[in-house]
């Protein structure tokens, strides 16, 4: 079954890589755990389901498989569109130490290269420096703005918390079990949108209504809406954005500039065009080191979780 929406980058990139397990082995493979068999025993998942996974990262051009040399067994390797995420996994990592009492995000050691220099990355308007806050952003139509036909059959969210992952590199686990369904993050995007009552989410995210119910609960149960009453007979409520909603931004928006440069089938351009409205420019999220401030890229930092390294001592 189908549905239509409009065009956006962030469900694009959402309906390839917002999978809970999707985002776990992609993050594995990042630290570079590339074995089907490490995966498997790192995340705790099922063989059936890792298999299918792997499959589908395959066949989005997210991960590349190394055949079989000798004895040895295929191995999985990021691409240059995987690889592209970095700034993403950083952003996941700076909300999830910056809400949550995480150990092993304590334990999370960044040196970019160009430095010398322990920071924590930062996301900022290109243009002006000031930080990116999606409080202050205005969004216009851009010159790929049209209808995505999107497939209505999605896997259902995993009822396995990330907390049962067994892998101590699971550095943002919050997140992964916030975004790890693709309904529950296209939500809190629409919210970005200025979207407060139930209504309006529903007319965007034409889904049934107790799978979009059941995901406004949750968003309020693990804090990133809060309800406010706005009608008393009967009672009704809207939706709002706690400061660890919009906390979220800096994530979104790295996905958002993923899905413009990587999800774009028909080539029209992006979808949608965001102003800051600090200086009136279009905004394009810049991840900066906070001690020196210049741009971070994967290949000029170092990225280890000292905890790891002293378990194997």
């Amino acid at each position: 079954m189908e549905f239509t929406t409009r065009a956006s980058s962030i469900n694009r990139a959402l309906d390839q890589i917002g999978d809970k397990w999707c985002l776990l082995i992609l993050q594995e493979v990042f630290w570079g755990i590339t074995s089907f068999s490490d995966i498997l025993r790192e995340i705790g998942i099922s063989r059936g389901v890792l298999s299918n996974r792997l499959n589908w990262l395959q066949e989005k051009e997210c991960l590349r498989k190394r055949p079989a040399d000798g004895s040895r067994h295929p191995t999985y390797h990021l691409t240059r569109k995987s690889v592209d995420l970095y700034h993403n996994a950083l952003m996941a990592v700076v909300w999830e130490d910056r809400y949550f009492d995480t150990p092993d995000i304590r334990a999370v050691r960044l040196v970019h290269g160009l430095c010398g220099k322990h920071f924590t990355p930062r996301m900022e308007c290109a243009h002006c420096h000031l930080d990116a806050d999606g409080r202050d952003v205005v969004y216009h139509p851009g010159p790929g703005a049209t209808r995505d036909v999107r497939d209505k059959k999605v896997r259902r969210r995993s009822s396995l918390s990330v907390d049962d992952v067994p892998s101590a590199r699971n550095v943002y686990r919050n997140l992964v079990n916030l975004i790890g369904d693709r309904w529950t993050a296209n939500v809190i995007a629409l919210a970005f949108h200025g979207l407060h009552r139930f209504d309006e989410f529903h007319k965007e995210l034409p889904v049934a209504t107790n799978i979009l119910a059941d995901r406004m609960r949750f968003l309020v149960a693990q804090g990133i809406f809060e309800t406010r009453p706005y009608q008393h007979r009967p009672l009704r409520h809207d939706y709002h954005l706690t400061d660890q909603g919009w906390g979220l931004f800096p994530w979104f928006l790295t996905l958002l500039q993923w899905g413009d440069k990587w999800c774009d089938p028909s080539g029209a351009g992006r979808p949608m065009r965001l102003e800051h409205t600090r200086c009136g420019e279009t905004l394009h999220g810049r991840v900066v080191c906070d001690a020196c401030g210049d741009e971070v890229f994967a290949h000029e930092v170092s990225f280890t979780i000292q905890a790891l390294e002293s378990r194997a001592q």
